[in-house]
């Protein structure tokens, strides 16, 4: 963090916080002196991170509410008076929109609007939005190099097209009502952010390679990867939502000068294939039990490259990822020894953070 002390006391509006991602940053938002306040549907998973850490007894209030529920997201809104809002809330697995399109784009299009339209509509004190949204935004044509900012949007499947359609929406609001020019005037600066394949301790969505793997793993079974040769920028967890935190600090101080989209992304060396990730947990676990079998499917339609070019990151708000992807697997593996010796997981995950802010 830049300033140690910027966080004390601010008050912060976080949707999606009872979500993996959502969980970690809440934890980290507190422990720097934030006072939190989340909405959020229930964890989508038994176990979950949430409860797991017991999140709730640590932040200011968790309100378990629709994004899709424009009067209840206002009424939560006005009440919270936050300074800062992350927008998290979202469906964040590419299989599941297949499955349900129509409550992807709700949720993830019109979560969108709903929280910007609170926003507009809420006159108190808040300055700084960053709406969460991944870096399958792109329109992917298979580059082997990273995507910058200024590429178009674009999205095969439904889930990728609903957060591009979610970074059009957001240029729109900040267009049309929180634009540059009249800053003196709103006062709210808005960004988005895309972040690669977020991994870490915690995480047992369905579908997703880590959590797969390590279910895998406990249960001394095979692992089952069915695209081995599909490369995707991996990052543990704690990576982006560092640079969630510098950019909402920039927002915050200097407005409109940052708000803008953003890319934070592993380094290049760190963009691995399927097989390469399966094979290091294999090697790293431990009990000399583990292995994979590859099953091809192609039933929904994935790409095969992807990479995010996070130079502007680097030289406009100084961040820089820490862990390499080696360093992030061997922090999945000791947070999943110590779940499995029932440690104190909020302790774990916060001595984690305090590892990676060390750094």
């Amino acid at each position: 963090m830049r300033n140690k002390n910027f966080w004390k006391d601010k008050k912060v509006f976080l949707t999606g916080h009872t979500g993996f991602k959502g969980s970690w940053l809440s934890l980290w938002l507190t422990r720097l002196g934030a006072k939190v306040t989340g909405y959020s549907l229930p964890p989508s998973t038994t176990p979950n991170l949430f409860e797991t850490c017991k999140i709730e007894s640590v932040i200011e209030k968790s309100i378990i509410g629709d994004i899709r529920n424009l009067e209840l997201l206002e009424q939560s809104l006005k009440e919270a008076r936050p300074q800062i809002v992350i927008h998290m809330a979202a469906q964040p697995l590419v299989t599941e929109s297949y499955i349900n399109p129509v409550e992807t784009y709700m949720v993830n299009v019109m979560g969108t609007v709903n929280l910007l339209e609170a926003i507009r509509r809420t006159d108190n004190n808040i300055k700084a939005v960053i709406n969460v949204t991944t870096d399958k935004c792109y329109e992917n044509k298979e580059w082997h190099w990273g995507y910058r900012e200024n590429e178009p949007m674009g999205g095969y499947d439904p889930y990728s097209s609903s957060k591009a359609c979610s970074e059009l929406v957001t240029s729109s609001y900040r267009n049309s009502y929180f634009n540059s020019e009249n800053y003196e005037k709103h006062g709210v600066a808005i960004a988005t952010a895309r972040a690669g394949n977020v991994i870490g301790g915690g995480d047992w969505s369905n579908n997703r390679l880590v959590p797969d793997i390590v279910k895998s793993l406990l249960n001394n079974s095979p692992i089952i990867i069915r695209n081995p040769d599909s490369i995707r920028p991996w990052q543990h967890v704690l990576e982006p939502l560092g640079g969630y935190l510098v950019l909402a600090e920039k927002l915050y101080l200097y407005g409109c000068e940052y708000a803008e989209p953003w890319n934070f992304g592993p380094k290049d060396d760190d963009a691995r294939t399927v097989q390469w990730i399966v094979e290091r947990f294999c090697s790293k676990w431990g009990n000399g039990k583990a292995s994979f079998q590859i099953r091809r499917d192609n039933q929904f339609h994935e790409a095969h490259y992807l990479k995010l070019d996070w130079s502007k990151a680097k030289y406009k708000l100084g961040w820089a990822p820490k862990w390499s992807l080696e360093q992030s697997i061997e922090k999945i593996i000791e947070w999943n020894y110590a779940y499995m010796n029932e440690r104190d997981m909020r302790e774990v995950c916060e001595n984690q953070i305090l590892e990676y802010i060390s750094r």
